[in-house]
């Protein structure tokens, strides 16, 4: 398992590389003998970071030893972020992600499968919601693969899928991101409802008239939330 995540990391070129969450090293030893690399981990646990310098004493000085969602990106110039993502923050993690989006333009990583397929889901998909679009608004996605409970000791009660994301090679054109995400936000937070319903007080009712409004959010592609943005009010 660890050697596929190292050969789908390897695949890319890159010259720094941040590793989210490096635990007990399983991955990171791996990633420290990638030559001709800068490499960081970000590390919370103190615990942790003490072992990680014990173990390679090549890591030391190049561990940040706080959580990643309180520091800044940690590179000048582009990166690549790979990790066994903590499952409980790791939508929190994707929307830091999203916010280093002019660094992080590769990442390759560990999730819980729930959320890994909800952020490669495509629309029409009942999985497919706020994650779906707002990251694939900005990156490609591709679901590398699933990773077995028995890979890890002890053994989570859930399953883990590795997926990876690619800076879109051609942005799509959101000219205003605040309202992009509110209203990707607000349509996906009734999800049941139309979309005239969901988001009536996003948009003048002539523009309401419309007969994408009569579709449901999942029904709706990254493209068409994109177009329907611009109609804002």
């Amino acid at each position: 398992m660890v050697l596929r995540i190292v050969a789908a990391i390897r695949s890319h070129s890159f010259e720094r590389l941040l590793e989210v969450g490096p635990g007990g090293g399983a991955l990171t030893r791996h990633l420290l003998e990638i030559p001709g690399i800068e490499f960081k981990a970000v590390e919370l646990d103190t615990e942790k970071v003490d072992y990680l310098e014990r173990t390679y004493p090549s890591i030391r000085g190049k561990i940040i030893h706080a959580s990643i969602l309180d520091i800044d990106a940690p590179f000048d110039d582009r990166f690549l972020l790979a990790g066994n993502f903590p499952y409980n923050i790791s939508s929190q993690i994707l929307f830091k992600i999203l916010d280093w989006r002019d660094k992080a333009d590769i990442m390759v990583g560990m999730f819980q499968k729930e959320v890994a397929q909800r952020i490669v889901a495509q629309h029409g998909n009942k999985t497919y919601g706020i994650l779906s679009v707002l990251v694939q608004a900005f990156y490609d996605v591709k679901y590398l693969f699933e990773v077995h409970e028995q890979c890890f000791n002890p053994p989570p009660k859930v399953k883990s899928a590795v997926i990876q994301l690619t800076l879109r090679q051609t942005p799509l054109m959101i000219g205003n991101e605040k309202k992009f995400f509110t209203l990707v936000k607000t349509a996906f937070n009734q999800r049941r409802k139309t979309l005239r319903n969901a988001v009536r007080g996003l948009f003048d009712e002539t523009v309401l008239k419309d007969d994408i409004f009569n579709k449901r959010a999942e029904q709706l592609t990254v493209a068409d939330f994109v177009i329907l943005h611009t109609q804002m009010k």
